[in-house]
């Protein structure tokens, strides 16, 4: 009996170390930068943080001559090179590369938005036009998105965005629809959110799931204040990722759709459809006011976020399709794939978005053109811009 008795608590041993040693591996897999690589001009400095550990980290550089880094993590380009950034924590190192370049000429059009753009539709094309914002969020960080509609919308697909999300620590964010669907109740939104795979890669929250809170509208013509999600506020930051397409009611929906229909609550979103005129039915509103209120709420949380300076905004352009994510079922797109485009400013944003489709030829994108034409769709571009949300006049960035 004794014998026995010892047999099973040398296996309860083996076991229980077995467990702790994978435990260990998943916790030591956790840990990571936010960053591995980060292209900085001359005289700008980031931040890096070591996500997975509150270990102290003792950090280094290979050249502090191009690349100086802080005890914080806070790295500072100095020249011209490249260098290794280097987060040790006991025996284990993380490293980062940094590029620095020249400071980069100034558009001779002094008033011209900046867009950044790559044809790189890809998780690594993705993080270089959002690095080449030199964006840098603090507090809480929520991502907008859309969840897609099933079964078969053109949403941005979990593995293209993954490596973003995770690398500002972001919570996914989004808003219940007024139009019925799967995403109208919280429950259900919830589900489409976890089947579509976005909570696999990351926190995920209904922002309206307990209701609505009200922002400002200042000057508005249609509102005087938008109904956002509750959980709005709970978020400091927010990088607002957008997949740009054909809408059948705005015509195009882009970042601009993204900041105002996007972050309404349902309560939110019939008010902006009608401008103002009911609370509980989102149709029969006249156009023009429909288009001009979603520039009045887009602007209010521009507003809200630092006027601006608390938010930023990235445009996929791939599946172009005439139709929203918010229809499961699409019409196919007759146009290729352009590319990732990002600004801090909205206006610009969709405006580059929209001269990209105008300038194919040979009749490619012919059918999102009139779609846009169709709605009038032009027209929230030019009020955003006449409120001040943005400027329509930008200079183009290549980034690859």
């Amino acid at each position: 009996m004794k014998k026995k008795f010892i047999v099973i608590f040398i296996i309860f041993a083996i076991i229980c170390s077995v467990l702790y040693g994978v435990g260990n591996i998943q916790a030591e897999k956790k840990v990571k930068l936010n960053l591995q690589k980060m292209t900085l001009q001359e005289g700008e400095q980031k931040k890096l943080n070591l996500q997975g550990t509150k270990k102290k980290v003792k950090w280094s550089s290979s050249k502090k001559e191009v690349a100086a880094v802080s005890k914080k993590g806070v790295v500072k380009a100095k020249k011209k090179g490249n260098a290794i950034i280097t987060a040790r924590v006991e025996k284990k190192e993380y490293q980062c590369k940094v590029t620095v370049t020249g400071k980069s000429v100034k558009p001779t059009d002094t008033s011209a938005s900046v867009v950044y753009m790559t044809t790189d539709i890809t998780p690594e094309g993705l993080m270089e036009v959002y690095e080449a914002l030199n964006w840098t969020p603090f507090g809480k960080v929520g991502v907008k998105i859309s969840t897609g509609e099933p079964p078969a919308s053109n949403y941005l697909k979990p593995e293209l965005i993954k490596n973003l999300v995770q690398s500002v620590q972001g919570t996914i964010v989004e808003c219940n629809t007024a139009y019925g669907g799967s995403r109208a109740e919280t429950d259900m939104h919830y589900q489409v959110a976890q089947d579509h795979g976005f909570m696999d890669i990351a926190d995920l929250k209904i922002l309206d799931e307990d209701g609505s809170m009200t922002i400002p509208v200042t000057d508005g013509t249609h509102l005087t204040e938008n109904y956002v999600g509750k959980a709005f506020a709970d978020y400091d930051s927010y990088l607002v990722l957008s997949h740009f397409k054909g809408h059948a009611m705005a015509g195009y929906g882009g970042a601009i759709k993204n900041i105002s229909i996007g972050f309404g609550s349902k309560e939110g979103k019939c008010i902006i459809h009608t401008a103002g005129a009911s609370h509980t039915n989102p149709w029969g509103g006249n156009q023009d006011d429909f288009l001009e209120s979603m520039g009045e709420a887009g602007k209010a949380v521009s507003d809200y976020l630092g006027n601006g300076n608390n938010i930023t905004y990235i445009n996929v352009m791939n599946r172009l399709s005439i139709d929203c994510d918010c229809d499961g079922n699409p019409s196919k797109p007759d146009m290729h794939d352009i590319g990732i485009l990002a600004s801090n400013d909205p206006v610009a944003l969709d405006q580059a978005c929209i001269d990209l489709i105008y300038a194919q030829k040979d009749k490619d994108g012919a059918s999102l053109v009139k779609r846009i034409e169709s709605r009038n769709g032009l027209h929230t571009l030019e009020y955003a811009e006449q409120i001040g949300l943005g400027n329509r006049n930008y200079t183009i960035v290549n980034v690859n």
